[in-house]
């Protein structure tokens, strides 16, 4: 475990990359198949024009998982602890979301991890690989610490790095126009784009996981929050390269040619064909291997984070101590969560997801961004003790008015992507009816 005098001798010298570590899983998890498929059909439709959404949409995701690194750091509490402290309609929201997210979620990773594979050896199932491709998530999580967690996920973006930054190197990017993509302009009919890039970049639950993994790391008091913000702010400058890269692809390898990208994880399949066929079989193996780094990363990601938080909302019910064994990596709580996201979601893949579940899941989805928002703007200004104790924010850690600003943006932003994302989903599904 780090102590606060390791922390600062290693920020001081050269090496600091040696404490990137939460801030790289967050950013990794959060970075999904669909992440990519939104950059790359943006730039397939506009060019380089939103360039300027995606790197908006990295600074955003700073701004909120610094607020919940911080919130984590300054109180020795976790998330979860400061929305029960909020009152008990939190726990009445996150109770069914966890559940029905991650089913579905559990089948949808499985897939998305599942895709590339299938498109290297088209000889394998997709079902039968996605429920593989779930076991071994679930056997590298299960059976391994959370240091060994962090190094397969650097290991995987890695791989993501050189797969999707090379595939955007390679096409000899414009770099005059990769600048002007820089100005803030809204293209015609763009703006469901550009908020869904905004708001997408990196944007789940994880987001909130990052406090468990700063206290997995050993990383749990206010002496860490230099640190805290070094890895965050390292992790989201990764997460702008790798989402610029696919924009740079979808413009110059689709838009300059007129070509339409498809829309979900077969964008990715397609443009590795697109690859294949300009720059040659190789180009296009490779990019398919970064697609499975980036999903699989996801997966294990999610199976990992989501599971902690799992874990640490059953033990606040059980009243247990913060921090318990239990509700940790490893922990009792942690596994069940763990068996739920495997083996149910395994039914959807086996049989059609129902129409209602799918409802359930884009309702609670939608509104989850908004809440995470919207309650770390009060936990992180709040200056009366909560229903918890220990639950407010010191002084010295609270908002100032940049934060503040930053994160009622992000408030709004959040707002209208769920109500249109609640308009989508019911005008789909009730239809169906």
């Amino acid at each position: 475990m780090s102590t606060p005098q390791d922390v600062e001798r290693t920020t001081d010298d050269t090496p600091r990359w040696k404490v990137i570590g939460p801030g790289l899983v967050v950013a990794a998890t959060g970075v999904g198949a669909a992440d990519l498929v939104a950059t790359l059909v943006a730039g397939a439709k506009f060019g380089y024009t939103l360039l300027w959404v995606a790197v908006l949409g990295a600074v955003i995701k700073v701004v909120l998982v610094e607020g919940a690194g911080r919130y984590s750091l300054a109180t020795g509490r976790t998330i979860f602890e400061g929305w029960r402290s909020l009152g008990r309609w939190t726990t009445w929201y996150f109770a069914p979301y966890i559940v029905v997210w991650g089913l579905v979620y559990g089948a949808t990773a499985m897939s998305s991890s599942a895709l590339p594979l299938v498109a290297l050896f088209p000889d394998l199932s997709l079902r039968w690989t996605a429920i593989v491709m779930g076991l071994v998530g679930l056997a590298l999580v299960w059976l391994g610490t959370y240091r060994t967690f962090e190094k397969v996920i650097a290991a995987f973006v890695g791989v993501m790095f050189v797969c999707v930054v090379g595939a955007a190197v390679l096409t000899l990017p414009n770099l005059g126009d990769v600048v002007l993509g820089l100005r803030p302009i809204f293209p015609d009919d763009s703006i469901i784009n550009v908020l869904a890039i905004a708001g997408g970049v990196g944007g789940t639950i994880t987001l909130a996981a990052y406090g468990y993994w700063l206290r997995e790391k050993g990383w749990h008091t206010p002496a860490f929050m230099r640190v805290m913000r070094l890895d965050n702010g390292v992790a989201y400058a990764m997460t702008g390269i790798f989402v610029v890269a696919m924009l740079v692809v979808g413009a110059e390898l689709y838009y300059s040619a007129g070509i339409a990208a498809e829309t979900g994880d077969q964008a990715l399949v397609q443009l590795s064909d697109v690859l294949e066929d300009r720059y040659g079989e190789v180009f296009g193996k490779i990019f398919l291997v970064g697609f499975f780094a980036s999903s699989f990363s996801s997966l294990i990601g999610v199976w990992s984070g989501v599971s902690l938080m799992f874990a640490d909302y059953v033990g606040n019910l059980r009243g247990l101590p913060s921090g318990h064994p239990d509700t940790r990596t490893g922990g009792r709580f942690f596994k069940a969560y763990m068996l739920w996201l495997t083996f149910p979601p395994m039914l959807l893949l086996l049989l059609d997801q129902p129409v209602g579940l799918i409802l359930a899941y884009g309702t609670l989805g939608a509104l989850f961004m908004p809440f995470l928002a919207i309650t770390l703007l009060v936990l992180l200004n709040r200056r009366r003790e909560g229903a918890l104790p220990h639950t407010e924010v010191p002084e010295r850690w609270r908002n100032g008015w940049l934060s503040n600003t930053f994160m009622a943006l992000c408030a709004v932003l959040f707002v209208v992507l769920a109500a249109n994302e609640l308009r989508t989903t019911l005008s789909e599904n009730l239809s169906w009816w």
